[in-house]
């Protein structure tokens, strides 16, 4: 069978998909008559949206992610999607997901491709109905990239990952940027930003470490201008919780009041960490994409396995204590480790 198409299908979070970027890239690079497509859904689309190792971004909503819409039209919607997918005729569906899943396997069938690669449940590696190009699951705990990279060697595609890779909007830079000048940042200032929010409780670290951290930074480098970043919203919110109370508690006791942008989308996200010289946050979705731009990172982390998940491909320092709780890393300790980093803008 001639492959003229070839369609990933990723439906987890943030720093998945942004790490599925380099099997993506990978496949362009040694592919480039290929066309590539992606499906992703609204929490994460922003990801892949100027991208330019993909042509085609097929989007749809998670039913927690529906904001009351009702689950008969989400469903009906999704279909939809599903319809325009099949009429679109790829020939190749890969089902990204560090391990076997069911739902994906089904999904990746009902896409309409010929091919269909993704990871065979344990101990079945035999062509199946829903995968009939099945890959074995990573036989030790290895980095999300690296996992991805395995479903395109049916392809063809092996070698070393490149780089994960996200591209700003030129538009969302330049607001961002007329945002921070009328902010207060001055000309010469380095900013450096602190992103405070992470999904799970146990890899959060407290205001009062960032707020020390911050102190401490501007104390000694005169030059440096942070960068309040977090998931906006309050933190009794059943579906995306939020920090602006946490936010407002560090803008509100740091010695230098820091430049903070509530940021609403992943694209005034990626703005603004885009116009930073380096990033201090948590484990979680911001993190990676810090790193497809290309940016050093300082990382406090709780219970996740660095394995699997540290940042890829630019300077960074992980902060991880035997407790797996982040508020076990002391703000001195972090001070250090951005001593150690400083200095290597992107």
């Amino acid at each position: 069978m001639e492959i003229k198409s070839v369609l990933f299908i990723r439906r987890d979070n943030i720093g998945d998909l942004v790490c599925t970027t380099a099997a993506i890239r990978a496949l362009r690079l040694k592919r480039p008559e290929l066309k590539v497509g992606v499906i992703v859904n609204t929490y994460n689309a922003e990801v892949v949206r100027n991208n330019p190792d993909i042509d085609e971004v097929f989007v749809y909503e998670k039913g927690k992610h529906s904001s009351g819409k009702g689950r008969l039209r989400v469903l009906a919607a999704n279909l939809g999607l599903l319809l325009r997918v099949r009429a679109s005729g790829y020939d190749v569906a890969i089902g990204c997901g560090y391990s076997y899943s069911a739902r994906l396997a089904r999904y990746t069938f009902l896409t309409g491709a010929g091919i269909r690669i993704g990871f065979a449940p344990p101990g079945r590696s035999r062509r199946g109905l829903f995968y009939n190009r099945p890959v074995s699951e990573p036989p030790t705990p290895m980095h999300e990239v690296e996992a991805m990279m395995r479903l395109v060697v049916p392809l063809g595609i092996d070698g070393p990952p490149p780089n994960i890779f996200m591209r700003p909007d030129s538009g969302e830079v330049e607001r961002a940027g007329t945002y921070l000048s009328r902010a207060g940042l001055k000309r010469g200032e380095r900013l450096v930003a602190f992103h405070i929010s992470s999904r799970k409780a146990v890899n959060r670290w407290p205001k009062e470490r960032f707020r020390e951290l911050g102190d401490m930074i501007c104390a000694e480098f005169p030059d440096v201008k942070i960068l309040l970043l977090w998931s906006p919203g309050g933190s009794d919110n059943p579906l995306h919780p939020g920090d602006d109370d946490r936010a407002e508690w560090i803008m509100s006791t740091m010695r230098e009041r820091p430049v903070a942008f509530r940021t609403t989308s992943l694209a005034e996200l990626s703005a603004a960490i885009s116009l930073a010289s380096m990033v201090v946050c948590c484990d979680g979705g911001a993190m990676h994409m810090a790193a497809a731009l290309g940016k050093p990172i300082l990382t406090v982390w709780g219970s996740t396995d660095r394995r699997r998940w540290a940042p890829w491909g630019v300077e960074h320092a992980i902060l991880q204590k035997e407790t797996h709780k982040a508020h076990s890393v002391h703000a001195q300790e972090a001070f250090e480790a951005f001593k150690r980093l400083y200095g290597r803008p992107a």
